[in-house]
């Protein structure tokens, strides 16, 4: 077994899957790092009709920096305007209907900390794959560990490294596709097939 540390994001997206699903790994969630901004921590990237579309969770300025203590924001009805997006944007699209009602349990969710809604969408997210994959939180943050770091593997910025193969998507005809979405995008597109798919994804780190 490979240790590795993994940071823990809103609605991952496919790449993340494929290390946190392979069964050669044992993984650890890192919830003590200063939180970085503009990253998977607080969104997600669906396909809407526009091309790609960020779902960004706000969070409050409390002046405290560790992930484990940053708090999300509900001044604004940010849960409401996610899940209309995700409907526009998927209700087309082959499977859906099957797992509305599931996807629907995230958007119901009023955890305090951002960290602990990641976790709640992440069991969510499981029990649709019907994976019952093992994991755990570091106890500190440690600069340079000694398992394999993947905190800063993800960006939400720049393309993946990781190889996939391409799949249909509900806009694709007119705007091609796009890599590396939210599982949510799989999951709505492959159906049962989501799981060989991000087994399948060539690893790269």
């Amino acid at each position: 077994m490979t240790n590795v540390l993994l940071p823990v994001f809103y609605m991952p997206p496919i790449s993340w899957f494929s290390v946190f699903l392979n069964p050669e790994n044992e993984i650890v969630f890192e919830q003590f790092e200063n939180f970085p901004k503009q990253t998977y921590r607080s969104r997600t990237n669906i396909y809407g009709a526009n091309g790609k579309l960020s779902l960004i969770i706000p969070v409050n300025h409390n002046g405290k920096r560790e992930f484990k203590d940053i708090e999300i924001s509900y001044r604004e009805d940010w849960r409401n305007l996610h899940w209309k997006s995700i409907k526009t944007a998927y209700q087309s699209s082959p499977y859906f209907e099957y797992y509305e009602d599931k996807f629907r349990k995230i958007y119901d969710l009023n955890e305090k900390f951002l960290l602990d809604f990641n976790l709640k969408g992440l069991e969510v997210i499981q029990q649709i794959l019907k994976t019952e994959k093992a994991q755990s939180l570091n106890e500190e943050y440690i600069k340079n560990p000694e398992s394999i770091n993947l905190r800063e593997k993800f960006s939400a910025k720049h393309p993946p490294e990781f190889q996939m193969e391409e799949y249909y998507q509900t806009f694709s005809d007119k705007l091609g596709f796009l890599k590396d979405l939210s599982v949510l995008d799989l999951i709505c597109n492959k159906g049962p097939e989501s799981l060989t798919y991000i087994k399948n994804i060539k690893q790269s780190y």
